[in-house]
């Protein structure tokens, strides 16, 4: 693919302020795109948004641009993205289309476009969109070819059955459910009731506006939740991002859950292969051994996951972040399933706080540093032919998804630019708190010694 083409995706879709970064024109482009790659007429797209306060006017923008090129488009309104990649799959649709800026401020929106089989679209595909927006090679269909829109309401009811069909419940659980004002508002509270949990909702009345909380599922964001599932005596908390393609857990005592110890539970109760990303714990591969299982490992992003998914024949796959994606349903991350997977689990194994407690730990640390998108370049060649050489017990360096550092005792970093954001991100693992601590001020000293 030529280089000169101005690269739009990032590592999870196309992202930016409105009116700013994400312009209508560049919006209309994209749907001209979108419908000249898959062929324009007679071809089939469906599109989903989330609570965002611009939603509407972008479906109607990118809506404008498939039907110009003689595209169909069925809208699904306000949904979460797993159901946009579910119904692109039940409906043998051409494209799923979801407008959304997942975790990012209400400011900020977005599109991420889903293959007929419900997997992300892949770095390839992405570039092609992105030659065709930079050359304007659409195609147009005359005006008695222009696609026609219709409305879906029916496909969210089949999506239910088959979550609810995919878990085994018995609906003992008391579950405080918090999704950010955002896409999964309706439909994860009500999934969770049909599985027979009593549920207490908290933020769950949609609104672009994220009064409730920022849709960022950190523990800064999540304190309320926190407390209400300690004060009500509930067996855990279930929290979102914007879009419910992230899930994050509470544990019985109030705690956030352990991204990577999370990740280490549901992997190693589904067993076989599994694919998690190069910033992801050593406890994963722990957990694994002790179940005969394997772990392979891929660049961060839930489509580099998807891919290997698919490649290795992998039984499960995720990101620390709680984006975690279950083949056997469908391929595109799906937080509402996520959270069955660990009410599940909790159901038939006792607590969630003990069961996290038998999961290895070693003391983990992710800190982003601020920096222009212009210097991450710059940055990350001086992190490449520099850093290493800091660290006296090196083992190992590989540039599978920016620079991964290993040390002979087990302990790593991570360092890698963000792919949505104007961040570099650090992420590193120690044998203990004094060398996690240790690896984290080398490398956060070196990189603020260039910015």
């Amino acid at each position: 693919m030529d280089e000169m083409v101005p690269k739009l995706f990032g590592t999870s879709g196309i992202r930016g302020k409105i009116d700013e970064e994400i312009t209508l024109d560049l919006i209309t482009d994209i749907g001209m795109a979108a419908a000249t790659y898959i062929g324009g007429k007679g071809r089939k797209i469906v599109i989903g948004y989330d609570t965002r306060t611009s939603n509407k006017m972008v479906e109607s923008a990118i809506t404008a641009g498939i039907v110009r090129c003689g595209s169909d488009v069925i809208r699904l309104g306000m949904v979460p993205t797993p159901l946009v990649g579910y119904a692109a799959m039940e409906l043998k649709a051409d494209l799923g289309i979801m407008i959304t800026a997942s975790h990012n401020p209400p400011e900020y929106n977005g599109i991420k476009l889903w293959n007929p089989t419900g997997m992300a679209y892949t770095q390839d595909q992405e570039r092609t969109i992105e030659k065709i927006v930079h050359e304007k090679s659409f195609y147009k269909a005359s005006w008695e070819n222009i696609g026609n829109i219709e409305d879906n309401d029916s496909v969210v009811h089949d999506y239910m059955d088959d979550l609810l069909d995919n878990v085994d419940i018995n609906g003992n659980l008391k579950v405080i459910v918090d999704c950010a004002n955002g896409a999964g508002s309706y439909i994860s509270p009500m999934v969770l009731r049909k599985a027979g949990c009593e549920v207490i909702t908290l933020n769950c009345q949609p609104d672009g506006y994220f009064p409730g909380r920022m849709p960022e599922p950190s523990p800064a964001n999540l304190s309320e939740l926190m407390k209400v599932v300690k004060a009500t005596g509930a067996d855990l908390g279930i929290a979102h991002d914007g879009d419910a393609d992230r899930m994050v857990a509470i544990d019985d005592n109030g705690m956030m859950a352990d991204f990577d110890k999370l990740l280490a539970l549901v992997s190693s109760n589904i067993g076989g292969k599994i694919v998690t990303t190069v910033d992801a714990s050593f406890g994963v591969d722990k957990c694994m051994e002790k179940v005969g299982g394997e772990v392979v490992r891929t660049k961060v992003g839930d489509v580099h996951v998807a891919e290997v998914i698919v490649e290795s024949n992998a039984s499960f796959g995720g990101e620390p972040s709680g984006t975690w994606l279950h083949p056997d349903f469908c391929m595109c991350p799906d937080g509402i399933l996520s959270a069955l997977k660990i009410i599940e689990i909790v159901e038939k194994n006792g607590p969630l706080s003990m069961l996290l407690d038998q999961i290895p730990s070693y003391p983990t640390i992710r800190e982003k540093i601020k920096c222009e998108n212009i210097q991450k370049t710059l940055i990350m060649e001086k992190v490449k032919e520099e850093l290493p050489d800091y660290f006296n017990d090196l083992s190992d360096v590989n540039f599978i998804d920016g620079v991964r550092i290993s040390m002979k005792d087990g302990s790593w970093v991570l360092i890698r630019p963000s792919g949505t954001e104007a961040y570099i991100r650090i992420t590193l693992e120690g044998k203990n708190m004094e060398k996690a601590e240790k690896i984290r001020d080398i490398s956060r000293t070196f990189i603020e010694g260039i910015l």
